[in-house]
């Protein structure tokens, strides 16, 4: 083994939790060593020109609207250090066979004004939507991106609670996304909306927690829209590490920690797989997920019992299939948009959507997939030359599939054959919506739950939330039951990766609550002389 190197706190992994993180120690003046896996930063906030080199992907994740509205990504003022938000006309669409759209425009008096063309009285109803949520979004979002339990920004909440409805709203919040759009609306367009959105994490669009998804969502799309990094992705990963860097901070590359170092129920080093030794002097943040902190990371007898039992019933969310276009010219929509929209959802109908979680939650591959899709050059024009559409679509199957809901070509093993005859899948769906779809194709590439896991290690069987979301692994029960903070059971160790609470989402919540929790029992520390280690 080398010799050993030391600093005030080690960060393992550079994805967005762990930059933020890095981030906010630096700021409190800690000497912070980042040590990633990989040859870049970002996690699944990264982006690439495999599939053409004219044409720039992101390889995970593309939209931010949580980014935007987090307090804490806004508080390190990235925009000055190179970070430049850019967005499409329209923020969502949702296209249907019939030629209508479901359509999310930045001006909400816009989206309305649809709304209620379809349907009259739904654009009054989606301004009442609107109006409700300027009086307490922000509470509830500084809320739930606050450790649990949230106490001044619960407080803040419930004292704007009467002026939205008292507990009509709450009662709202709580229905599920199936049930929200019809209690308020009559057309299809909102509904279509609200359960889209809700589709961005794995909660049943039928049990309570999607309503509160959707209806969020949607929402941020009013408020902050759903922006992207101008030149990729990993423009915003690459702005964190640029600002860390600037305040002195080390990353290393290439850098697989292998062990955390527990002395007297201490974390005090971390371990490379090429037996460089890292020493941490006041504490090791962890942006990883939680299975592989607490199975591979720290040694079984570090752990006390309860916490390895409990991990053993740790619920991951399903596995991903993600597909990247390269596209000549525009997608050849039957029927246009009235606006461009960054963002798509493919499904044919709420119902259709509910049935397709359905089957992933039966453990089969959804015969006609929910599909959730980005046109990142209507977005920003840098991603592609001038009248080319760099594209991409993903969608959710199980982690261990029993069957085929569809035609039965598609094994759920995941191989190759099965990645691209369930991508021919999804690209039939998109060309349903837009003939001539796969004659516009130029290159593809399907990235399965294997290739994700390759790319990013924390993405296991392709989850990209590091748990599941619903309700019995959330607040004090992520990631496991406790106290839903970023504290472990090992003194100086901090989860800080999406598998704590509040969870996935590029938000920097759960980096930033393991930093000021590090940062507050250090002063602790040192305020009791070191009797409490």
């Amino acid at each position: 083994m080398s010799g050993s190197h030391g600093h005030d706190a080690v960060v393992i992994g550079a994805g967005p939790n762990g930059l933020v993180a890095a981030n906010h120690l630096a700021d409190a003046g800690w000497s912070v060593l980042v040590l990633e896996a990989q040859d870049e930063v970002g996690g699944a906030v990264k982006s690439d020109r495999d599939v053409h080199p004219d044409f720039v992907h992101d390889t995970f994740s593309a939209f931010y609207p949580l980014a935007e509205a987090s307090p804490t990504i806004r508080s390190f003022d990235l925009e000055r250090h190179g970070l430049t938000w850019v967005h499409a006309p329209a923020v969502l669409g949702h296209p249907l066979r019939d030629g209508s759209w479901g359509m999310l425009h930045r001006d909400r008096e816009v989206t309305a004004g649809l709304f209620d063309a379809a349907h009259a009285g739904d654009g009054e109803a989606w301004l009442d939507l609107c109006g409700q949520w300027d009086r307490i979004g922000d509470q509830m979002i500084k809320a739930l991106l606050s450790p649990f339990p949230p106490v001044r920004n619960g407080i803040g909440a419930l004292a704007r609670l009467r002026s939205v409805g008292g507990l009509d709203f709450v009662k709202t919040m709580l229905t599920p996304a199936t049930d929200v759009g019809l209690s308020r609306f009559g057309g299809v367009g909102p509904r279509l909306v609200i359960a889209g959105n809700a589709g961005h994490a794995d909660i049943p669009l039928n049990a309570p927690g999607s309503g509160l998804m959707g209806i969020l969502m949607s929402m941020l799309g009013q408020t902050v829209g759903f922006p992207v990094p101008e030149g990729g992705a990993g423009q915003l990963a690459h702005a964190l590490r640029r600002r860390f860097e600037s305040l002195g901070g080390e990353i290393r590359y290439a850098a697989e920690v292998v062990r955390v170092e527990v002395t007297d129920r201490r974390a005090t080093a971390v371990l490379t797989r090429d037996g460089e030794r890292f020493a941490a002097g006041r504490a090791v943040v962890a942006d990883i997920v939680a299975p592989h902190l607490y199975g591979r990371l720290l040694a079984p007898e570090d752990l006390p019992a309860r916490t390895r039992q409990a991990m053993r019933s740790f619920d991951l969310d399903p596995s991903t299939v993600k597909v990247d276009w390269a596209v000549d010219r525009p997608v050849p929509w039957a029927s246009a948009p009235p606006h461009a929209p960054g963002t798509f959802h493919v499904a044919d109908s709420v119902e259709q959507m509910t049935e397709a979680h359905g089957q992933v939650a039966a453990r089969t591959v959804p015969a006609a997939p929910f599909m959730l899709a980005g046109q990142m050059t209507t977005s920003d024009p840098t991603r592609s030359p001038a009248g080319t559409e760099s594209l991409w679509a993903y969608t959710h199957v199980p982690q261990h599939s029993v069957g085929d809901a569809g035609d039965g070509s598609v094994r759920g093993v995941w191989d190759r054959d099965d990645c691209e005859r369930f991508a021919d899948r999804m690209q039939a769906r998109i060309e349903a919506l837009a003939p001539g779809f796969g004659s516009t194709v130029v290159s593809r590439r399907v990235l399965g739950p294997r290739e994700l896991e390759q790319r990013d290690a924390n993405l296991i069987g392709g989850a990209i939330n590091g748990g599941t979301s619903q309700l019995h692994q959330e607040l004090i029960f992520r990631p496991v039951p406790g106290l839903g903070r970023s504290e472990t059971p090992v003194r100086g160790l901090y989860l800080g990766s999406a598998s704590a609470h509040p969870g996935g989402g590029v938000h920097g919540a759960p980096g930033m609550n393991a930093a000021r929790a590090a940062i507050a029992h250090a002063r602790v520390r040192r305020a009791t002389g070191g009797l409490l280690r």
